[in-house]
């Protein structure tokens, strides 16, 4: 039955039923193909019929996901009389004709930067709201009538406040303008987005991928995307989001994971960390490498049949220096070796009267005195021995250190005991970060088509070089804050971080409008931001939340069951629940909890209709976000870290995860800098 003409809603939720039919339908249509007769063998075959099960996956409908969240009514000059409704995906009827554009189309431009003073031809623009997954509200912008005053859409402030329960969903319906150029940007530059808590950096992020993926898909099918998280609790809040989008083919990593050449079973302390972290690392491992390399000083004999060819040391010598000064890969140079020396072999025998061609030039560089006189003078080198090796002997430490690390320096990186093998060697992190730079001294590393690096502000030099010579070919969106810069080695400005990555002409965008973060909480937080990152300029929230901000002192004897206490009253609120606390807190706290019969989820684990609370150590805490989130003691977070700066940074980064409310509970002194 038709909706009746008279009411829109009725019309606007038949349309929706309609495109959901349709979309359906594309997926039967998918679902049907036969490719039996279609593929020449089974490799295609195989090819082919994956290809289809990933279209079968993008086409689903997920029933509490709206298929559309806008509509834009266009007025005259560029697509007279049309209407368009915006979503997710892209939903055609069985004429071809679109009942749905996706959201990264040209056309779908307008809905996130028409207003007022511009309106990109448009005059409407129509929101959605929905409830689960029916549509229930409208609201329209008449963007070509003055009458019309500025405001703040009812629907988008709510789709923006709207309680999150599960992992990270997409904003794909409220991205502002100056997001949306940074999603928009083109492939073929690198972008850092500076921004506050609540600003949707990450957001931005990934829908950048989402949005090149759609512009630049066969390339970047080609060349590969990878999304590259500070650790697994992150990388599984955010998981959701491209899926959500129809990306179901982008990776998602840890720097951890990029290095993962050794077990990982040690530690370093904070200063050991920061040196092995320093670029100026790089210099002494490519020295290490690079010293294999023997210089020649004997001639080579050829022998091919009953004849000798002979190659004298001082040719050798050059061949050698030249491939050294050509600065290449050292693996790649080694392979080229043979090559040269057979190239020498070859101009004598011309010299001589034969006609030797390609195949004997091989032939000769496969010769047991080329391969003996390779191995003599261009080694192969184990990059995870090279570093065992660097950091258990002073003598070759200090050979290769020599003008770029001093002693003390050196002997902060020295095993106290060297280990026997590179098995048995207690790898740090940091360590395996040394390990894939001297693998690329040897054999460059992979480039993909476009890495998204969230947290960033986190990384150590060494940590930006890996990185970085993961996108050499290719892009990046680089995405994070300087306030919330918690390790010892943290960046101290993007022109550093940008310049170890190797894109030092990247564009710098910051974000200081906070969408999800309310004003009193993000101005409290923001007290910290003179003491730990002076010149940094803080988050101005546009969400009026009175009442968001409760800071509360109590007894020592008396915390813990004030804690659980406010994590009880929090959960009486709809949403997600964040009880954060300094690490050496979290024991003591989970005791307290089950004693209360409160469960409780750690990081990472799906929050649901059920189980709204989660154990939060403040260490994890950094991209995450709950609707309340209860803070154990501030003292005791900064107190929990190597220094001040970092302890302040600390607890700024637990102090922003709260979108609705933040409950403070504290038994010692709040730290000063709070005022």
């Amino acid at each position: 039955m038709s909706a009746p003409a008279t009411d829109p809603l009725a019309r606007e939720r038949a349309h929706l039923a309609e495109s959901r039919a349709a979309l359906r339908a594309m997926r039967e249509d998918v679902e049907a193909l036969d490719i039996k007769d279609v593929t020449a063998n089974w490799v295609n075959s195989v090819v082919l019929g994956r290809q289809i099960e990933e279209r079968i996956k993008a086409l689903a409908d997920l029933s509490h996901t709206p298929l559309f969240f806008g509509r834009l009514d266009y007025l005259h000059t560029t697509q007279e009389g049309q209407r368009f409704y915006i979503g997710r995906r892209h939903v055609h009827d069985s004429g071809g004709d679109p009942m749905v554009i996706d959201w990264r189309a040209p056309v779908s431009q307008p809905f996130y930067r028409a207003s007022r003073k511009d309106p990109q031809d448009v005059g409407l623009r129509r929101r959605f709201g929905y409830t689960g997954g029916d549509l229930t509200a409208y609201e329209d912008e008449h963007l070509s009538d003055p009458a019309e005053l500025e405001r703040t859409s009812r629907l988008l402030q709510a789709e923006i406040e709207r309680p999150r329960v599960g992992p990270m969903r997409d904003i794909v319906a409220t991205i502002q303008p100056e997001q949306d150029e940074i999603v928009r940007s083109d492939l073929s530059g690198t972008v850092c987005v500076q921004g506050g808590p609540g600003t949707g950096k990450t957001a931005v992020g990934l829908h950048r991928v989402a949005y090149l993926l759609y512009a630049h898909r066969e390339r970047l099918a080609r060349t590969g995307t990878l999304v590259i998280g500070p650790n697994r609790s992150f990388l599984h809040y955010i998981e959701q989001v491209l899926p959500a989008l129809g990306e179901l083919e982008v990776q998602q990593a840890t720097v951890d994971d990029l290095v993962a050449h050794v077990e990982v079973r040690g530690t370093d302390e904070a200063p050991t960390a920061v040196i092995k972290g320093d670029a100026r690392m790089a210099e002494v491992l490519r020295r290490a490498v690079r010293a294999h390399v023997t210089p020649p000083t004997e001639s080579l004999t050829v022998v091919r049949g009953s004849r000798r060819w002979r190659v004298p040391s001082y040719e050798l010598e050059e061949i050698v220096r030249e491939l050294l000064e050509r600065d290449i890969r050292y693996g790649a140079a080694r392979d080229a070796l043979p090559q040269r020396v057979a190239h020498a072999v070859l101009v004598r025998m011309e010299q001589a009267g034969e006609a030797p061609d390609d195949r004997v030039q091989d032939a000769v560089a496969r010769n047991p005195a080329v391969k003996a006189f390779v191995k003599a003078v261009w080694p192969p080198v184990d990059p995870a021995k090279l570093v065992l090796r660097l950091l258990g002997d002073a003598a070759f430490l200090a050979e290769h250190a020599e003008g770029i690390l001093d002693e003390d320096e050196q002997k902060l990186l020295l095993w106290t005991k060297p280990a026997r093998s590179v098995k048995s060697a207690r790898w740090s992190p940091a360590d395996a970060v040394l390990i894939d730079e001297a693998r690329d001294v040897v054999e460059r590393t992979h480039s993909l088509g476009h890495v998204v690096l969230d947290e960033a502000q986190d990384l150590s030099p060494m940590q930006y070089r890996a990185v970085g010579r993961r996108c050499t070919t290719g892009s990046a969106t680089i995405l994070g804050d300087l306030a919330q810069g918690t390790t010892p080695w943290a960046t101290g400005s993007w022109a550093q971080a940008l310049a170890h990555l190797g894109k030092p002409a990247a564009v710098v965008e910051e974000l200081t409008a906070g969408f999800r973060v309310p004003r009193e909480v993000i101005a409290y937080a923001s007290r910290l931001l003179p003491h730990m990152s002076p010149g940094l300029a803080a988050v101005e929230s546009v969400r009026e939340n009175p009442g968001s901000l409760s800071v509360r002192a109590c007894g020592p004897a008396e915390l813990d069951a004030e804690v659980v206490a406010a994590c009880v009253a929090s959960l009486a609120h709809e949403g997600s629940i964040g009880l954060i606390a300094a690490d050496a807190r979290i024991a003591p706290l989970a005791e307290a909890l089950t004693a209360a019969g409160l469960a409780y989820l750690s990081p990472g684990e799906e929050t649901t209709a059920e189980s709204r609370l989660t154990l939060v150590p403040a260490s994890l805490a950094k991209g995450l976000e709950y609707d309340y989130v209860v803070l154990d003691d501030p003292a005791a977070v900064v107190d929990g870290e190597p220094d001040e700066r970092t302890g302040l940074r600390r607890l700024y980064v637990a102090l922003t995860r709260a979108v609705s409310g933040l409950t403070i509970l504290h038994s010692s002194p709040l730290p000063s800098q709070l005022g």
